[in-house]
């Protein structure tokens, strides 16, 4: 079915596959970069984590299965219809993921999404992280709001949208389902011109 819209789209086509997925930086040091075939071994590892387990239902099983994700994290960024990120150190090592999903150029909305390695929790990577993936789809692509969502239950996700500037804005009543059942969720959302 096509549809017409009433007013112009938010951002145009070709915004973001027309360039090669960019590396974004912070100050003291952390890469957002695409995806390589290199990261896998550390990719599953996160899903071995129970934290991360605990709040992520759809995890890969094996290195294959995190190269076919991988892959589809490529068609995405190709298709306009996500942004993946390895977060990591200048030196190469992986310590967390970022993404963008549900990419609306008609409505200039996305939807953030991250974790983080034990071993990198507690120190802020998976804020400052957020605050650089933001301040770029916000600032230089042209969304006007980017949206997250998390459970209720999971506190430090709350703490990290909350210090990157994403305000809370509701629950979602058994809005998403995890291993031990249905959560609410909290809808957090920063907006351009949010500081």
């Amino acid at each position: 079915m096509t549809r017409t819209l009433s007013t112009p789209p938010a951002m145009a086509s070709g915004s973001l596959s027309g360039a090669p997925q960019p590396v974004l930086t912070d100050d003291d040091g952390l890469l957002l970069r695409p995806w390589e075939r290199a990261d896998a071994a550390a990719f599953l590892s996160a899903y071995q984590d129970d934290e991360t387990r605990r709040w992520h239902p759809n995890r890969p099983t094996s290195e294959a299965q995190v190269e076919e994700w991988f892959a589809a994290y490529r068609q995405d960024w190709e298709r306009e219809k996500g942004c993946h990120f390895a977060v990591a150190r200048d030196d190469g090592e992986v310590l967390g993921r970022m993404a963008l999903r549900g990419l609306d150029f008609d409505d200039g909305v996305a939807i953030a999404a991250y974790w983080v390695l034990p071993a990198a929790r507690g120190a802020g990577v998976a804020t400052r992280a957020l605050a650089v993936l933001s301040a770029w789809a916000l600032d230089d692509v042209g969304f006007y709001r980017l949206e997250l969502d998390h459970s209720t239950r999971n506190h430090a996700s709350c703490r990290v949208a909350t210090k990157a500037g994403y305000r809370l804005e509701g629950t979602k009543r058994n809005a998403a389902v995890h291993d031990d059942g249905r959560h609410d969720m909290h809808l957090h959302a920063r907006v351009r011109g949010d500081r």
